[in-house]
């Protein structure tokens, strides 16, 4: 008779055991398709006898003398294949051998929420291994005529997005500003907003240092036990930086399959074009807009046309996109078509946060296409005289510097002077500051502040 063990097998040995068993059930366990290295270049090298087995996008293992390192097929030709790794210190050398791992593919579980990944969903955090999901998620969107509508609007809390550019459950849009704008700020507040069930971060080219600072003080605890945070920063190789954002969306689209409003935060899709940007180089793609070749434009609605509204009994992912504008310019290559494939664009100006207004957005500059399926009437009035008043204001600002303003002349200016001070303070919300309920409420309580100094005045 066999001795009774005397304490209880673990759960996550026995998970290990059922891993190792299937690991070797499997028909290619055995017998794995190889080739070798032929030629390395600083950021690629190339694979002899992989052509006719292997596919753009798959992953391959090069064993080396420094242990084993995974990498891309970004390129096939008939006698041999280019690889990019994704281990920026790997260093191939001439044989080496390479064997074919398949697509990439990611099974998340209800239990990564509080966790940080990286691009290839192993973790960062220290907290132990992640557990795998049931199945792998999918990474294509639902056909266009089973999505369903966009139309059930939601507060974030923040009072110049809930008032000027208020958003949709499945909504896309995308925040456009400068560096060092406070676009991180913005972010962390709809991050932190409380109509959904699932938050997914997706940092990709931060500097170091503010991966801890965003998530763990900007981002805060509460708002962190229900996210998944997916980090590739600034040092990382461009093919962690490219697979971060395809990675994040395969999360956000398991917990969305499940039934799950999901908020969906990228930032920022500028630092993927240009991830996107070194790779297809690499791969010998011509340059054809400003240094970016054609394949980041395809690319790119490929990655944002996965978010919105599931198909029928499904939940939806609401994606927040980051735009870091290169140079201040809102033109360049990637803002102009990132802003054609959103529903909606906040623009952020360096010129408001110089004068000390946060969150710095434009609202005369910033439009959301489904506004008008979450104004009342009466607030689609309010907001269209609110943007008019701002517009005057505005435009006559260096006639009145010049002191060329005199009151009594022009009523709707002199309202305008008088009113868009106290619109600007409504509109002024930093984290500390709470979440607003109301915004509507907020601002009419600003202005008729201002209207009682005036009459005392």
């Amino acid at each position: 008779m066999l001795p009774q063990p005397t304490e209880p097998i673990e759960e996550n040995a026995l998970l290990a055991l059922e891993r190792s068993v299937a690991k070797y059930l499997a028909d290619d366990a055995l017998v794995r398709r190889g080739g070798s290295v032929g030629e390395v270049a600083p950021t690629q090298y190339r694979v002899n006898g992989l052509s006719k087995s292997a596919r753009l996008g798959d992953l391959v293992e090069r064993r080396g003398a420094e242990g084993a390192s995974i990498g891309e097929v970004i390129r096939i030709e008939r006698s041999d294949l280019v690889v990019a790794p994704y281990d920026i210190n790997a260093s191939a050398g001439i044989g080496d051998p390479v064997f074919l791992r398949g697509p990439f593919a990611i099974a998340p579980h209800e239990s990564w929420h509080g966790r940080v990944v990286d691009a290839l969903g192993h973790p960062l955090d220290g907290k132990g291994p992640l557990r795998d999901g049931d199945r792998h998620a999918t990474s294509r969107p639902p056909a266009a005529l089973e999505r369903q509508r966009v139309d059930a609007p939601f507060a974030t809390g923040v009072r110049v997005v809930d008032i000027f550019t208020p958003l949709c459950y499945g909504q896309r849009i995308g925040i456009f500003a400068g560096s060092g704008v406070g676009k991180s700020t913005l972010l962390a507040m709809l991050a932190a907003a409380h109509a959904f069930d699932t938050v997914v971060v997706a940092m990709i080219g931060e500097r170091g240092r503010e991966v801890r600072e965003f998530l763990e003080d900007t981002l805060g605890e509460a708002a962190m036990a229900k996210t998944v945070a997916v980090v590739a920063t600034s040092d990382a190789s461009a093919m962690m930086r490219r697979r971060a954002p395809g990675t994040a969306m395969a999360i956000a689209e398991h917990f969305r399959d499940r039934g799950r409003r999901v908020l969906l935060i990228l930032d920022s899709i500028t630092r993927y074009a240009h991830a996107l940007r070194e790779v297809a180089i690499g791969a010998g793609e011509p340059p054809v807009a400003r240094g970016y070749p054609a394949s980041v434009f395809t690319e790119l609605p490929k990655l944002l046309e996965r978010a919105g509204p599931g198909a029928n009994g499904a939940g939806s992912i609401t994606a927040i996109l980051s735009v870091l504008v290169d140079g201040d310019d809102h033109n360049d290559p990637v803002s102009d078509s990132v802003r054609g494939i959103l529903d909606g664009h906040v623009v952020m100006e360096r010129s408001i946060a110089d004068q000390g207004r946060y969150p710095a957005v434009n609202p005369l500059a910033s439009v959301s296409r489904l506004a008008d399926k979450c104004w009342s009437p009466d607030q689609k009035t309010l907001v269209q005289r609110l943007r008019a008043m701002i517009s005057r204001f505005e435009d006559t600002r260096d006639i009145r510097l010049l002191g060329a303003y005199q009151p009594g002349a022009d009523a709707e200016l002199d309202m305008a002077v008088r009113q868009v001070p106290a619109i600007y303070e409504a509109l002024g919300q930093s984290p500390g500051d709470g979440m607003s309920a109301d915004p509507f409420a907020d601002l009419a309580t600003k202005l008729k502040a201002r209207d009682r100094q005036g009459e005392q005045g």
